[in-house]
């Protein structure tokens, strides 16, 4: 593999909107991310990815473009973009935006133009089909429910829209539309930006000619991954925009890649891949299920390791994976990966380090390094996310009660990774002076940034802990290049493995609330991480503490 600047990195994820509000408005913004840098960079932060902050109708909370070339004003100005990305530089770090290219908004002046000729330049921007009456284009239903085709205002048209009918999907068949992304990732680059996050790429190429498949509900669609399933081609694109934009810059490009093919990682992360590495979903997507969030299987501890080694083998040493345990888009981690009455700082803390000691770059969403976790939800007015709300409401189809689908989508919502940062235990837990756009977790007082930063017990602590050990110069390269080996494999609720390059690494975790003993097949040499502070143990056997979590060098 070819060494790259970002392989030791640490990333970082911000959901501007609700990171810190500089001007007591409710919305976090740009100057509130400058004044954190400093926050950042203490707990080691490298490399910092913005979700969208592009002007939008919010439809899709940002992930609805109206113009690529601008600042929404809720976040600011593009002066405080610039000075955001030169006080990053100064601290040694970059700044990646999200890249939102198989949709943009109803709202920017492409689909504009679009609707006022139909048959022209922009109507050929996107998928639009003529209208016929009772009759649909196609059976297939966007993600967020209902069918993929909508009234053109104004024409006897339709057009595609695989996410929110307010985000029509752009037809990148059209070697003009594919020239204006490479213009504008190409204009971000020039001002300095690091590199992007490559939002939903794999819906960029359609199955052609579109066709109906077998119905999988009672509404009579068909799930949006039927098509895509059939969609040949997409390496084509890809590689074009790869060669491009982000080649010729040595930018940095993180892929959010579903269903591919493991013929395909090569293509899509290894030296010559499409992009420089791409998120590990396994463990997020596991126990999905057609019907809906209601009918999803619980991930359990064996489930969990199963997941990551999974991955893990997968990829191998083709590329490099970036590993998270949440983001905007998913629940807290610690609530969907640790059974609820076993959430506290230990556990919180063994699965920061399975997950961070993984083969692969580590991601850290926005208080997921304070051990931040869902927020109880008691009605289905107090929710924001339009997923949720959908899934809401296909619960209650299936038959379940209010209270029911409540907990279901208590569970799942988006709204849980998107509450206010949580910086102190003052009002609005330090987030805003004004009333903040979306509730804050009510145990924002025993859970918040100044309370963990100066005890050396705490998860951010032990974030930092983790993160000091990747860039320690004896271990670097071996937990940044070397191999991953499983151990114990076949043990209940134990997930172990060993890290090997120059040095000998053993990451043990024991994964419940009971303890349990482990025999190592020799002494080891020192202890480099603990989450306890003594370990139990008698010649190599070891006892492990409910939720221990230990980093030996054998």
């Amino acid at each position: 593999m070819t060494k790259k600047w970002w392989h030791d990195k640490v990333a970082y994820q911000i959901y501007p909107k609700s990171f810190y509000d500089s001007n007591g408005d409710g919305i976090g913004d740009i100057p509130g991310i400058i004044s954190k840098l400093d926050y950042l960079q203490d707990l080691g932060v490298d490399i910092i990815w913005l979700s969208p902050c592009y002007p939008s109708p919010l439809a899709d909370e940002g992930y609805d473009i109206s113009d690529y070339y601008d600042i929404d004003p809720r976040f600011g100005t593009m002066e405080d973009m610039d000075l955001l990305l030169a006080e990053a530089k100064k601290r040694g770090m970059y700044i990646l935006m999200d890249l939102v290219v198989n949709h943009c908004s109803d709202e920017h002046e492409w689909f504009r133009k679009a609707c006022q000729d139909p048959e022209g330049k922009y109507g050929n921007f996107f998928y639009l089909r003529d209208k016929k009456e009772g009759e649909l284009p196609t059976n297939w239903r966007s993600y967020f429910g209902g069918p993929v085709w909508e009234d053109l205002p104004g024409t006897n048209k339709q057009y595609l829209h695989v996410f929110h009918k307010k985000q029509p999907d752009l037809n990148w068949e059209n070697p003009e539309v594919r020239e204006e992304v490479y213009k504008n990732i190409n204009w971000w680059l020039d001002k300095g930006l690091g590199g992007f996050r490559i939002d939903a790429i794999i819906n960029i190429k359609k199955a052609l000619p579109f066709h109906d498949y077998e119905p999988d509900r009672e509404d009579g669609l068909c799930t949006i991954k039927a098509m895509l399933s059939e969609a040949k081609g997409i390496g084509e694109f890809l590689g074009e925009m790869r060669d491009r934009t982000f080649k010729k810059y040595d930018a940095f490009s993180v892929g959010e890649v579903f269903d591919e093919k493991p013929e395909e990682i090569p293509d899509f992360i290894g030296d010559n891949g499409y992009f420089s590495s791409m998120f590990d979903f396994n463990e997020t997507i596991f126990g999905e299920s057609e019907k809906g969030w209601y009918d999803m299987k619980q991930i359990m501890p064996d489930d969990y390791k199963k997941c990551c080694f999974e991955a893990q083998a997968k990829v191998g040493d083709i590329g490099f994976l970036s590993n998270i345990i949440e983001n905007h888009d998913e629940p807290r981690g610690v609530s969907r990966y640790i059974p609820e009455e076993d959430c506290c700082p230990e556990s919180k803390k063994m699965l920061a380090a399975l997950n961070f000691m993984l083969r692969g770059l580590p991601f850290i969403y926005q208080g997921q390094e304070l051990g931040m976790e869902n927020v109880p939800i008691s009605s289905i007015e107090e929710v924001d996310d339009i997923s949720a709300i959908n899934e809401y409401q296909v619960a209650l189809d299936a038959g379940l009660s209010k209270e029911e689908a409540v907990k279901v989508i208590s569970r799942y919502s988006r709204d849980n990774a998107r509450t206010p940062m949580q910086w102190n235990d003052g009002a609005n837990a330090g987030f805003t002076t004004g009333t903040p756009w979306l509730k804050v977790n009510p145990n924002y007082t025993r859970i918040n940034a100044a309370a963990q930063a100066d005890d050396p017990h705490s998860v951010r602590s032990f974030y930092k802990q983790l993160i000091a050990l990747r860039k320690n110069p004896a271990y670097k390269e071996t937990v940044v290049y070397g191999t991953l080996e499983p151990a114990w494999e076949d043990r209940h609720n134990l997930m172990a493995y060993y890290r090997k390059g120059g040095k000998t690494l053993l990451v043990i975790g024991n994964y419940q609330k009971d303890g349990q003993e482990i025999t190592l097949p020799s002494e080891y040499r020192k202890v480099l991480l603990n989450n306890y502070p003594d370990i139990v143990q008698e010649d190599n056997t070891i006892h492990l503490q409910g939720y221990q979590v230990l980093i030996l060098e054998i």
